[in-house]
């Protein structure tokens, strides 16, 4: 699984993210909301430190990453992170995996 953050999109999440040390932005899979990929369900973020990524990008000293436990919700997918001018927060882009990417 690929994870792409777009410079605006990383901006916000070291201005509003708070994070430090060796803890990193998780992208999880969370009840309620929409996605492209899945109804009734959608991104959710939160600061903690990695333990089985299956993904994982790192921009300017932060590490963004899905853990193994959020596969059910990632699999098949890359994640492109941009930024919502409008809505002022992150957008979230699932791109199908290419069968020979996995």
């Amino acid at each position: 699984m690929k994870i792409e953050i777009s410079e605006r999109a990383q901006k916000w999440f070291e201005q509003e993210m708070g994070i430090s040390g060796k803890k990193g932005v998780r992208f999880l899979g969370k009840v309620y909301g929409s996605s492209q990929i899945h109804e009734g369900f959608s991104v959710g973020l939160d600061v903690d430190e990695p333990v089985s990524p299956i993904g994982k990008a790192e921009y300017n000293g932060i590490l963004y990453y899905v853990e193994d436990a959020d596969d059910w919700f990632f699999n098949g997918y890359d994640l492109h992170v941009g930024f919502d001018e409008k809505q002022r927060e992150p957008e979230y882009n699932f791109i199908a995996q290419n069968k020979e990417d996995k």
